[in-house]
Formats: structure tokens, C-alpha cells, sequence
């Protein structure tokens, strides 16, 4: 028998097993999403994107984010994006393991953000794992970079397009390749 709330068990980077008596919770708010990422794909108006995208996250979504749709979200409300935030075109983020964008986040078109995961296993292949992405501030990652669950990048880093990140990103790194490896590392400047 389940006991919990099926979405604080994923908040809480509990694997959700195929047989979970809620899973068509989170199926339903999936729907609930996609009805929502219609209108906010289909409006040229940034303040009526914003507007939808907080209610899709169920926060608010500060004016001086820019989103350029499409979007794809598959629930929202395990996303969180701070100020100054740049999310470009046709970008992917499956949130129930929980994602993080902090300030000053530049993300390039066709970015993957994958909060989720399955087992390797045959038998567990139908269970959901999982694990956070945390984007702290000042990243910029690179058109159709794919970030993995569990990942985070640390501050002032850059994602070379086209990368699979899958292990964490040290602050003031820039990181390229599949899977990702440290390119070079810098020193942040003060001002």
C-alpha cells in the first residue's frame, strides 16, 4: 500500500514504482500542463507567457525573464527560475525530480533539462527516479546541451552546445563533450 503524497515523494527523490496507486496523478497533471503550454506557446504577448508560465510553475515568474517558445514542460510546478533568466526556443524540461534555475541563467535553444530517470533493469525500467537539477547563477548553457538528473552546474559555468552533462560542473568552469568533461577552468572576474 502507498502512503504519501505521490508528489511530495518525488520532491523528496523517492523512486516512484509503476504500481503506485497515484500515478495517474501524475499523468493527469501532465494534461493539466500540456493545456496550459498550448496557450503559452500560442501567445506572441511576453507579459501573457509570463502569466501562464507562473501558473504552470505555481510562482511568479519575474518580468525581467525572457522566454522565447515554444516550451515544453511536462509538470511545472517542481520548477523554479529566478531573475534576469533567458530560456530560448524549443526547450525541454521535465521537472518531477525538481529544477532549479537561479538569476542570470542564459539557456540556448533545444536545451534538455531531465530531471527523471528509469532503471537500468528490465523489471525496473517502469519506475520513475527522480534526482534534482540545480542551475546556479550567472550559467550559460549551449544550444541542445542535455542535462542529466541529479546534475548541478555551479556559478558562471558554460555548457558547450550540443554536451551531455551527467556529473556536476564545478563554479567557473566551461565543460563540452559527451558525456561532458572540464574544458577550462577560470577565474571570475571582480568588479
Amino acid at each position: 500500500m502507498d502512503t504519501g503524497d505521490i508528489f511530495q515523494k518525488l520532491k523528496n527523490g523517492e523512486t516512484i514504482l509503476s504500481n503506485d496507486s497515484q500515478v495517474h496523478r501524475m499523468r493527469e497533471a501532465a494534461f493539466a500542463t500540456k493545456k496550459l503550454l498550448l496557450q503559452m506557446n500560442d501567445t506572441t504577448d511576453p507579459n501573457e507567457m509570463r502569466i501562464l508560465l507562473s501558473e504552470i510553475t505555481g510562482a511568479e515568474i519575474d518580468e525581467s525573464v525572457t522566454i522565447f517558445t515554444p516550451l515544453h514542460i511536462n509538470y511545472g510546478k517542481h520548477t523554479k527560475i529566478g531573475k534576469n533568466v533567458f530560456i530560448n526556443f524549443d526547450c525541454v524540461f521535465l521537472d518531477m525530480g525538481g529544477i532549479t534555475i537561479e538569476d542570470g541563467v542564459l539557456i540556448a535553444p533545444k536545451v534538455s533539462l531531465l530531471s527523471e530517470g528509469h532503471g537500468i533493469l528490465p523489471e525496473e525500467r517502469q519506475s520513475l527516479i527522480p534526482k534534482p537539477i540545480h542551475i546556479k547563477k550567472n550559467v550559460w548553457i549551449g544550444a541542445g546541451a542535455i542535462i542529466l538528473q541529479g546534475v548541478t552546474i555551479g556559478e558562471n559555468a558554460v555548457v558547450a552546445a550540443g554536451s551531455v552533462v551527467s556529473k556536476d560542473v564545478p563554479d567557473n568552469a566551461v565543460v563540452g563533450g559527451i558525456p561532458a568533461k572540464l574544458l577550462k577552468q577560470f577565474n571570475q572576474r571582480i568588479k
